[in-house]
């Protein structure tokens, strides 16, 4: 997990795919943090992502840096504990001008059941599960 963790961080932006529906939806996000042995993203409660992934907690990300990608699928796990929600945010200050750990929109997820792989074009890919 430490990998991944290093590996989302440096990227700095991935791309998380959800489905709304029979629809697969995607979108940047720069949230990434470790907290309790797990890998957390953040979100608002208001958002599409949010419902979706309520709806349907299966999820994947991407992201590309230095001519390798990573893929991440799993089960993307609500964490509505005060401590997950301000680890999080003391991790990126700048949310701190939107959310709260104690308001009713700030949403934190881990992931469950998860399998990463990286690859790239030269070298073989790099499998392992969290």
């Amino acid at each position: 997990m430490q990998k991944v963790y290093e590996f989302l961080k440096e990227a700095g932006t991935y791309y998380l795919a959800t489905a709304d529906g029979d629809q697969p939806r995607v979108r940047p996000f720069g949230t990434v943090h470790l907290f309790e042995g797990r890998l957390y993203i953040q979100t608002g409660k208001s958002k599409p992502v949010s419902r979706q992934l309520h709806a349907n907690p299966k999820a994947e990300l991407c992201a590309f840096q230095d001519g390798r990608w990573i893929r991440v699928a799993g089960e993307l796990v609500s964490d509505e504990r005060y401590e997950a929600k301000a680890s999080m945010l003391d991790a990126y200050p700048s949310l701190k001008n939107m959310y709260r750990a104690d308001d009713d929109n700030t949403e934190v997820f881990y992931f469950k059941n998860a399998v990463y792989t990286i690859s790239s074009f030269t070298a073989p890919p790099v499998s392992g599960a969290f």
